[in-house]
C-alpha cells in the first residue's frame, strides 16, 4: 500500500507556521519499515480539498490528513470529506461522548460541531484533549496541532497497519564519488543501466556543492532488498573504477 499525506492550512502556505507533520510522519513510517509515497500541501480552499480527496479516495492509498477539522469558518476538511464521499455531516455519537466528557459543564453547541463528521466514519481517539479525529476508507483526518496529531497518527499505525510493518526489509547503500567525471551527466548511462537491470531497486543520485559553488562530490546509491543492493553496488563500483572515478562508502 502507498502512504500519502495531506497537510492543510493557509498558515502553512503563508509561512506563519512551519510544517512539522511531514518530518514526523516520515519518522513514524520509517521506524516501521514503511515509506511515504507522496505529500501535498493545500490551502483552506474547500473546492480544492474536495477534488484532492476524490482522487485520493479513488486511488486506495493510506492517507494522513492534517488540519482543518475544527469548527471555525476557515476549517473545511470535515465538509470537504463529506462532499467527496457524497454523504452528509452528522454528530458522531462516540465523538459526542468524548467531547462532553472533555468539556463537561462548559459544553456548548459550538463545541459539539467538533464531533460533526461525514456519515459512516469511525473516530480516531485524541489522547491530548479527547476531541477526536475521524477515519474512513484508509483516510485519517487529524488536527493541525502536532501535539495532538502525532500521537493519533502513531495510534493509527499501531492499530490498523501493524500487518504491514517490516514486511519488505530494505537497506540503502551509497558511494561518495569524486573526481573530474563524478557528475550526473557523465554517469547517466550507468544510472540508466542500473535502473533497467534492477527495476526492484530505487536508485538515487545527490550532488553536493562546496561553499564556492563547485562540485564537492556525488552521492550515488540504491535502496531495496539487501542481496540485490549488494549486486547493484558492486556493478556500480566496477564501472566507476573503470572510468577513473574515485569512490568511498557513504557513512
Amino acid at each position: 500500500m502507498n502512504f500519502g499525506a495531506l497537510i492543510i492550512g493557509d498558515e502553512i502556505l503563508s509561512g506563519k507556521r512551519t510544517d512539522r507533520h511531514f518530518a514526523k510522519l516520515v519518522e513514524l513510517l520509517g521506524a516501521r519499515g514503511l515509506r511515504l509515497s507522496w505529500v501535498q500541501y493545500i490551502g483552506d480552499e474547500r473546492p480544492r480539498i474536495v477534488e484532492t480527496l476524490k482522487r485520493s479516495f479513488a486511488a486506495g492509498d493510506v492517507v494522513f490528513s492534517f488540519g482543518g477539522i475544527g469548527n471555525t469558518p476557515d476549517d473545511h476538511t470535515r465538509q470537504a470529506a463529506a462532499e467527496a464521499l457524497g454523504v452528509d455531516l452528522v454528530l458522531h455519537p462516540e465523538a459526542e461522548r468524548e467531547i462532553r466528557a472533555r468539556f463537561a459543564d462548559d459544553m456548548t453547541p459550538e463545541r459539539l460541531l467538533l464531533g460533526t463528521f461525514p456519515r459512516g466514519v469511525d473516530i480516531v481517539p485524541n489522547p491530548f484533549n479527547r476531541v477526536p479525529g475521524f477515519r474512513v476508507r484508509d483516510h485519517h483526518f487529524l488536527p493541525g496541532f502536532p501535539q495532538m496529531a502525532h500521537p493519533m497518527a502513531e495510534w493509527i499505525l499501531e492499530t490498523h497497519y501493524r500487518h504491514l510493518f517490516n514486511t519488505n526489509p530494505k537497506v540503502e547503500k551509497a558511494f561518495l564519488l569524486t573526481g573530474p567525471m563524478a557528475y550526473e551527466s557523465a554517469l547517466l548511462d550507468l544510472m540508466e543501466r542500473i535502473v533497467a537491470d534492477y527495476p526492484d531497486l530505487r536508485l538515487f543520485s545527490l550532488p553536493m556543492l562546496g561553499r564556492d559553488g563547485q562540485r564537492k562530490h556525488l552521492e550515488l546509491g540504491v535502496e531495496g532488498a539487501a542481496a540485490r543492493v549488494d549486486l547493484a553496488m558492486e556493478e556500480i563500483r566496477r564501472e566507476v573504477e573503470r572510468r577513473g572515478v574515485t569512490w568511498q562508502w557513504r557513512d
